[in-house]
């Protein structure tokens, strides 16, 4: 990775968190929450942006139709991340396979 490419992630980082600061003060809080759940959860492809840019998306749409962000995701936010990810894999799966991989008897 090139200064260039750390440069352009940083200008596209920030492009995104201005996005998040333009919608409204409910959707904050909810979109917040979803990030802070999906970095402690660990989703394989979180880096890559398009998780994270596609909620903003979708709260976007919800927002201008004067839709609330609970009527928007339901109830239970942690339901709506993992319904999100349920077909990704996530770090903490790594982490469990290598484990498993390496528990073999020793000897065997």
């Amino acid at each position: 990775m090139g200064v260039q490419d750390i440069i352009e992630g940083k200008r596209q980082w920030r492009a995104h968190v201005a996005r998040v600061k333009a919608l409204p003060p409910d959707y904050q809080i909810v979109y917040k929450e979803i990030q802070r759940y999906y970095f402690k959860v660990g989703p394989v492809g979180l880096a890559e942006g398009d998780l994270l840019s596609g909620i903003v998306d979708f709260f976007e749409e919800g927002a201008a139709a004067g839709t609330g962000v609970m009527d928007l995701i339901g109830p239970d936010v942690a339901a709506f991340c993992d319904d999100l990810i349920k077909d990704t894999p996530t770090y903490a799966d790594l982490y469990q396979a290598s484990a498993a991989e390496g528990s073999g008897s020793p000897g065997a």
